[in-house]
């Protein structure tokens, strides 16, 4: 090696100068696909510049890909060159097959593998730490790929394909739920978290219809009855809104709010309780359909800065109620306060069976117990059961459906109040083992 002249020593020193070079292209392709493209968003918004200029430069993604393949190839196929060239001169005409051995070694090895992995183990890190030089790059050979763009895709055209660039588009709902299950971690604390992020998901695909609490379930007061049992049903009541009818309950005339009424009290405490408009401090009553999904109703009480609404069906019926505590436990779960009612909902017997109560959603039993019950045809688990079994089932009468077995304990007049559910063997395992 004691013979090579300058020029040979030079263009070594080249070859190892462009594989870096490579290196750098190879690494910040992987970088700028992978990394976090809220994180950079996260940093964009506190002020970071370099955050700022790779969300730039994502979301011109083609000129970002081209001038970074560009340049890749470039210096790789010059590195090459030089290889050849330089073992030529040492080795004579079998040079031409050492370079391409070596080169193939020396560029997936060390242009290849080495920066990836590293980009893909770092991603934000690397692709902030590179965007200037990149934005440089990029900006450099716009021209030129902004022409072979041109005839890439003319291309494609003439062979009637489309192509459209992602890489700069919003992740769609798919690729969130994805990696919301790709979530790592075990506990139930992270499960917490996973559930929550679904349930975020599933407003969209959910109608108030599917969580209102039934009329049946509604606590609500005739306003032909004196203020004094008003008053009382008012104070009894664990609610602080409580809707008005008059002449029959599907006229709903307010909604009488619990701190207004007892306001009004103290304000007439000496000349008593028939001095009270009770109609005039009720609320006007907000009506809104059954099929308005949760996603549109939560952004409607924001809107209006309301908690509580009457839910009727197509024919104006009044149907029941929805609060923003109910679309607020479809996301966090249950949320339950002093005044909260206790409920028999779900009883887990010895022998693995449960006894639930007949308006128990649907949901809750999907959420909570994992079950993989469908809640398109029925809301409540009484209605399951009526809508499977087409028609109305008698005490002591027994079912199977989705492997699931229910047996009618209780039925209150036309009403299945309780039913025993004896899930599979499957299903249990998979609920002890959380």
């Amino acid at each position: 090696m004691g013979g090579l002249d300058a020029a040979t020593w030079i263009s070594i020193g080249a070859i190892f100068v462009l594989l870096a070079i490579s290196g750098f292209f190879s690494g910040s392709e992987t970088a700028f696909t992978a990394a976090s493209r809220a994180r950079m968003h996260q940093l964009a918004t506190k002020g970071s510049a370099r955050a700022e200029t790779v969300n730039a430069l994502r979301a011109r993604s083609e000129s970002l890909i081209g001038a970074i393949l560009l340049g890749n190839n470039l210096v790789n196929i010059l590195a090459s060159a030089l290889a050849t060239s330089v073992l030529i001169s040492l080795v004579g005409e079998g040079g031409v097959a050492v370079a391409t051995i070596a080169m193939t070694l020396l560029v997936v090895v060390f242009a290849e593998i080495l920066p990836k992995t590293y980009a893909i183990n770092h991603p934000d890190k690397m692709a902030l730490t590179v965007a200037p030089v990149v934005r440089i790059l990029t900006l450099t050979l716009g021209p030129v790929t902004h022409t072979i763009q041109i005839v890439v895709r003319a291309v494609f055209r003439a062979f009637g394909a489309r192509i459209e660039s992602d890489l700069g588009k919003e992740a769609s709902e798919e690729e969130l739920r994805g990696a919301i299950e790709l979530h790592e971690g075990e506990g139930e604390e992270v499960e917490e978290e996973r559930k929550m992020l679904r349930s975020i998901l599933d407003l969209d695909d959910v109608e108030v219809g599917d969580i209102m609490v039934h009329r049946s379930n509604v606590t609500m007061i005739d306003i032909s009855q004196s203020n004094d049992e008003i008053f009382l049903q008012v104070v009894e009541s664990p609610h602080t809104r409580l809707p008005l009818w008059r002449d029959e309950p599907d006229n709903i005339i307010g909604v009488l709010h619990a701190k207004s009424l007892l306001k009004e009290a103290r304000r007439t405490i000496e000349t008593g309780l028939d001095d009270i408009d009770i109609p005039g401090l009720a609320a006007k009553p907000w009506f809104i359909p059954d099929t308005t999904t949760l996603h549109d109703q939560l952004q409607a009480f924001r809107a209006r800065r309301e908690h509580f609404a009457m839910v009727v069906d197509e024919y104006g019926s009044f149907m029941g109620i929805v609060t923003l505590e109910d679309i607020l436990e479809e996301i966090v779960g249950e949320i339950s306060d002093e005044t909260d009612l206790p409920v028999i909902g779900i009883r887990k017997q010895p022998d693995g069976s449960y006894l639930v109560d007949g308006q128990t959603q649907i949901r809750d039993l999907v959420r909570e117990l994992g079950w993989p019950l469908p809640d398109d045809e029925a809301s409540t688990l009484a209605g399951l059961l009526l809508h499977e079994s087409r028609r109305i089932p008698e005490v002591g009468q027994i079912f199977s459906f989705y492997g699931f077995r229910f047996e009618v304990l209780h039925r209150q007049r036309q009403q299945i109040t309780l039913i025993r559910v004896t899930p599979p063997p499957e299903v249990t395992a998979a609920t002890q083992a959380e």
